[in-house]
């Protein structure tokens, strides 16, 4: 098939190989993949826009090579919205803004079959104004237990007058979103998913763990506090996945909380869905949420001697941080 030309908000995008398949398990194709991100514009863009994008880039379509790309290519149009981001060794790169749906698309057409998406926007790179909690099911945990965690997560927060959202990570997870007031940094936003995994720990034992290393963890659902460290991404809400059945990281209700079934909500289920329930997530920027109670949490625990928590190895050496080794090494160091 020859290339198509799609006409998005008065931008043209070319869309090359239109009918090359991407996803192997129902034949879907780019061109499918880039009708599903139109259905899905409305809410796609209350989430994305104005951030900073890492493409996952699979210009063979899913199970294909792969590589992740932070700086768009020097081929780029001139109408294209970068913005500087950094890494955590201050490395820096002009990355892909979700400016409007033209500039989804253009990355669909270079084969992005993920986007994972900063915390901030790009005219005001200081502020990290969401907080995302990652249920990660750590080995022998099943779909439930994720479940479960994810409502004890809802329950402490609305505990402390904090609202959050939910959605499929598009694989085994689930993730949980407060959008937040524009007042905090990321070390802040991550001081605060410190105190909120520690007391999901402290709270529920045998389901939940706030322990970095794995050796740690057991069969229980680890609350990812280092997603929300200066720099992260997280797979954007709405987004497709690069597995063989279009999975969608999906918002979703907390109604549909126990019966929803992640590898059902694909790009041939989501959109009908977003046509007859609307977007789970509508009005929720408009509705931000104030950080206080878990900082003072995390100062709280802080006060009671228990310090930081370890940071990710890329990462430098951050003030207050336990030493960066695995416990079970730590003792045959000793």
């Amino acid at each position: 098939m020859d290339a198509v030309t799609i006409d998005v908000g008065g931008t043209e995008i070319a869309v090359s190989h239109p009918g090359k398949v991407y996803f192997a398990e129902r034949g879907e194709t780019k061109l499918d993949l880039v009708r599903y991100y139109q259905s899905v514009a409305g809410p796609l863009l209350a989430t994305l826009a104005d951030r900073p994008l890492l493409l996952e880039r699979y210009p063979d379509g899913a199970g294909g090579k792969s590589w992740f790309q932070k700086r768009v290519p020097k081929s780029a149009p001139p109408w294209l919205t970068t913005t500087v981001v950094a890494t955590p060794n201050g490395t820096t790169s002009d990355a892909l803004v979700a400016a409007d749906l033209a500039h989804v698309l253009w990355a669909v057409n270079l084969g992005c079959l993920g986007f994972h998406v900063w915390p901030i926007r790009a005219h005001s790179p200081e502020i990290t104004d969401e907080l995302r909690v990652d249920l990660d099911p750590s080995p022998g945990v099943r779909f439930p237990q994720v479940r479960e965690a994810a409502a004890r997560c809802r329950d402490l927060l609305a505990e402390l007058g904090i609202e959050p959202h939910l959605k499929t990570s598009g694989s085994r997870g689930l993730h949980l979103y407060v959008m937040l007031q524009p007042r905090w940094n990321s070390y802040e936003v991550r001081a605060a998913a410190v105190a909120l995994a520690r007391e999901l720990e402290r709270r529920h034992p045998d389901l939940i763990t706030a322990k970095w290393w794995k050796e740690e963890r057991g069969a229980r659902v680890f609350v990812d506090f280092n997603q929300n460290a200066p720099h992260k991404t997280v797979f954007g809400a709405w987004c497709v996945r690069p597995r063989a059945g279009a999975q969608v990281s999906a918002p979703i209700g907390w109604d549909e909380l126990e019966t929803v079934e992640p590898d059902a909500l694909t790009i041939a289920t989501v959109p009908a869905r977003v046509a007859e329930r609307g977007d789970p997530w509508a009005g929720a920027q408009e509705r931000a949420q104030s950080l206080e109670p878990l900082l003072e949490m995390s100062r709280r625990d802080l006060a009671a001697g228990l310090g930081d928590a370890p940071w990710p190895p890329v990462y430098p050496k951050q003030p207050g941080e336990p030493p960066r080794v695995a416990p079970s090494r730590a003792r045959k160091e000793s």
